[in-house]
């Protein structure tokens, strides 16, 4: 058995609704059960909000995903009840439907492409370097620390155009924001205090008025005819005629800052995780005959499956698995569930870094919100798995691991580690 494996999780009946079902890692076994016994079932929540509806298996949340008028993304995407004065005070477009959706995506589209972001290769591989760097000279550390949560946000700082010397406010400021539910991260934890002075700011959180500070100095500097990385980009007129407003940019800004730092640093995260777990796939990715880089980035994606899902809600009455969703229901696509479906991809909770053709659905695929930072995700994940298997001989997991209290977004936090260069 694995030492330190990426679930502790045994518990078969975990409360998906509370904020901590995610702590002693992501509950397999609840899925499991799940996905075999019941594959729509209604759950209460434990706060009190109105339940939900969960869809587990990797064929119904394929089916589901692709059919935005039956379930839409324009009343929220996290599972918390919302009023359409909050939901209209924090919506980005990625809680919109077409044609709104469709007419801002391809704007932000364009400045996160897979052509664009390969233009970014030589910068990634030199903040790898820069980080590895600092890593092998200390020989053990924080992995989470040193490695996962620099590269994301040093990365973004530069495809937005800010300073360098921002990167690490804006990961304060980020954490606070989408790990509003851990008090590691914050002084206002979701479901400990109060925080309905901060209903109409992205995700309740009062980090965010520091970043709408941030983002109305970068309006006034682009509207002053200034090229700020890609954000001009985002900001151009829409194929219908309409643009971003201010608000509607400052709400982009705060997900750009928030989602583009912290999935990406989880899936880091779990791919030193498993390396250091599993010496022989460091030996394997170091074989001078190992060339399956694209499988091997897409394969430790669906292993972390750092966002656990999606809330939709129903636009009209159907039945699915012999029951009727009624219209306003909420339904959560659990595309962490669906990358464990033994179903879909054999030996679900094995490691294969040649697996072909994988159906994993990290990034929401299938549907119109696919993930705009995959392009970004899977090169910073690809060149983190090249350069340590060019310049390190071995990697160790030294202590046992956390994980971050959420069950949004999943993910280890702190991983202590041992390496020793080639």
């Amino acid at each position: 058995m694995t030492k330190y494996p990426f679930s502790r999780s045994t518990d078969a009946h975990v409360d998906l609704s509370s904020q901590d079902a995610f702590n002693d890692g992501a509950p397999f076994l609840t899925f499991e059960r799940l996905r075999r016994d019941d594959p729509l079932c209604w759950m209460e929540m434990s706060n009190g909000d109105k339940g939900c509806w969960n869809v587990v298996r990797h064929a119904d949340l394929l089916d589901l995903n692709r059919q935005p008028d039956l379930l839409s993304s324009a009343f929220g995407i996290r599972m918390e009840d919302q009023s359409e004065e909050e939901y209209e005070a924090r919506k980005t477009f990625q809680e919109t439907d077409a044609p709104m959706h469709r007419a801002f995506r391809a704007l932000v589209a364009k400045a996160f492409s897979r052509s664009t972001m390969a233009g970014f290769e030589g910068q990634i591989r030199q903040i790898v370097n820069d980080l590895l760097d600092t890593a092998l000279d200390m020989g053990e550390f924080d992995a989470v620390d040193i490695i996962a949560r620099q590269l994301p946000m040093q990365m973004l700082a530069q495809i937005m155009g800010v300073p360098h010397s921002d990167a690490a406010w804006l990961v304060d400021k980020g954490d606070a924001l989408i790990s509003n539910s851990d008090p590691d991260y914050t002084d206002f934890v979701i479901d400990q205090v109060d925080t309905e002075a901060y209903r109409l700011l992205p995700f309740r959180s009062p980090a965010a008025v520091e970043l709408f500070d941030y983002a109305n100095d970068l309006l006034d500097r682009m509207d002053s005819g200034e090229q700020i990385g890609v954000l001009n980009l985002v900001r151009e007129e829409t194929g219908h005629g309409t643009r971003m407003s201010r608000d509607e940019f400052r709400n982009f800004f705060c997900l750009l800052v928030a989602a583009g730092n912290d999935t990406t640093r989880y899936s880091l995260s779990a791919t030193v995780h498993s390396l250091a777990n599993n010496p022989q796939l460091l030996r394997q990715i170091q074989s001078d005959a190992f060339a399956h880089w694209d499988e091997a980035t897409d394969e430790m994606i669906r292993w972390a499956a750092p966002t656990t899902h999606f809330r939709r809600t129903a636009t009209r009455d159907f039945h699915y698995h012999g029951k009727r969703i009624k219209t306003g229901d909420k339904v959560l696509l659990w595309f962490l569930s669906g990358n464990r479906d033994e179903t879909a991809i054999t030996d679900p909770y094995s490691i294969d870094l040649t697996r072909p053709r994988n159906p994993f659905l990290s990034f929401g695929q299938g549907g119109p919100h696919i993930c705009l930072g995959m392009w970004l995700a899977k090169l910073e994940v690809k060149i983190v798995l090249q350069e340590l298997a060019r310049r390190v001989a071995s990697i160790e997991q030294t202590g046992e691991h956390s994980y971050l209290r959420s069950n949004f977004i999943h993910g280890i936090k702190h991983l202590p580690v041992r390496v020793k260069q080639l």
